[in-house]
């Protein structure tokens, strides 16, 4: 069965400006990107996801055991996903 997500071309966003922190964002595909502290250790990753009524970020992390990324939470700021990452 064809999806429409299956038919549209992947879109390279924008890496988001965060304004809080000592994080910083290092791209790792097309909507996703390692969040990385200051001390160049990873804390997880922001996904950038499309909502019906604006544009989402997705804090997530990495299960290496299953390799599948695990939800921490869903949020309308980039700075509110990454903070979720911190602890």
């Amino acid at each position: 069965m064809n999806t429409m997500s299956e038919t549209l071309p992947s879109l390279r966003w924008k890496t988001p400006a965060l304004r809080k922190g000592p994080e910083r964002l290092e791209r790792a595909g097309d909507h996703l990107w390692r969040v990385v502290d200051a001390h160049g250790t990873i804390r997880g990753h922001l996904r950038v996801v499309a909502d019906p009524l604006g544009i989402r970020y997705r804090a997530e992390r990495l299960q290496l055991a299953s390799g599948r990324f695990l939800l921490v939470g869903e949020f309308w700021e980039a700075d509110d996903a990454v903070a979720a990452l911190r602890y």
